[in-house]
């Protein structure tokens, strides 16, 4: 089979189309002709050499966490899913003796890691984390819900986010950034977001954005935010400067839910506006697998429709992983084998 491999960590031109064998299901796993992979920012960082993840000793290196095909093959010992099965991969790894695997919820694990794989023609998975896919819902737009959207839906619970709340979302059109603006829209509560091109801000206003901010200033974005209001809580893929600009906009008791570090993995926080002011900042990864098993049928029902900005075959996956890096997308950017 083809694979999109990683074979030098230099960015989208260590990207290569590599023959692999044909993958074979142990117990408990099954194999899938991947239909649709969607990349994510945590791919692009480990093709660029900013992951401790992967290095060049685990060169060629198939990434790709959002699967979604047709189940080709299963191991000894499955029964959740048979050979032509319509289905999307969860793509958490856990370790299933944990408190928190126990307890819940499964994305606190304690050697909580994520699946790697799909950017190939065919993938072997744990057969217990794949989800079937109800009429309607196709491969493409399933492979678009997982990362972004589990993870978008994740972080507004946490943040307890509900019906007339205002939401900050700075870089609202990236991947976890719509996908917070249409969930968010669901709910029933309002969105302030941020970019720097007010062609994508248009694009997510129609997606159910409320409030759009063209800039990247931070003390600009501060006044402005004030001007429409206090939000209620920020969702904040961002990190870096951004952490402490979402401190100061949210109101007193707020909540901010900081899920990514794509402006920095260093923040500071105003230490006494953070207690005097009651304030919350929680960390969150990814969402559970009852989460996308929701946000599936949330699809099915006509709720919302995930945002795909482009879909690539596996020839172009270097092209997919330079729109990413060039932020030239907005949503998802989805690879079809």
């Amino acid at each position: 089979m083809r694979a999109a491999a990683f074979t030098e960590l230099i960015g989208p031109d260590g990207v290569s189309v590599i023959d692999r064998d044909d993958p074979e299901p142990g117990p408990g796993e099954a194999v899938v002709d991947v239909a649709a992979c969607a990349i994510n920012r945590h791919d692009l960082w480990i093709l660029e050499g900013d992951s401790a993840m992967v290095d060049a000793d685990d060169l060629p290196f198939v990434t790709g966490l959002d699967v979604a095909g047709t189940v080709r093959e299963v191991g000894d010992g499955v029964s959740s899913v048979a050979p032509g099965d319509a289905v999307v991969l969860c793509p958490n790894e856990t370790c299933g003796e944990c408190r928190f695997c126990r307890e819940g919820p499964e994305n606190m694990c304690e050697n909580f890691s994520l699946y790697h794989g799909g950017l190939a023609e065919a993938a072997r998975v744990e057969a217990d984390r794949l989800l079937p896919l109800p009429d309607g819902v196709d491969a493409t737009t399933a492979a678009a819900i997982p990362t972004a959207y589990m993870t978008a839906f994740h972080m507004l619970r946490r943040a307890d986010v509900g019906p007339g709340d205002l939401v900050f979302v700075p870089g609202a059109t990236g991947g976890v950034g719509v996908a917070t603006v249409q969930l968010a829209d669901i709910i029933g509560a309002r969105t302030v977001g941020t970019s720097s091109s007010e062609s994508k801000l248009e694009r997510v206003r129609e997606l159910g954005l409320d409030h759009g901010i063209r800039s990247t200033d931070t003390d600009e974005i501060r006044e402005r935010v004030a001007e429409i209001g206090t939000p209620d809580a920020v969702i904040n893929h961002l990190g870096g400067e951004y952490t402490e600009l979402g401190q100061h906009v949210m109101r007193r008791g707020g909540t901010m839910v900081i899920c990514g570090r794509t402006a920095g993995g260093t923040s500071s926080i105003d230490v006494a506006d953070f207690f005097l002011g009651h304030k919350r900042v929680v960390g969150s990864t990814m969402g559970t697998q009852d989460d996308l098993r929701r946000l599936v049928d949330l699809v099915a029902e006509g709720e919302f429709e995930p945002e795909i900005d482009e879909t690539f075959p596996l020839e172009e996956t270097a092209d997919a992983f330079a729109a990413m890096r060039d932020r030239e997308s907005v949503g998802k950017l989805v690879v079809e084998p």
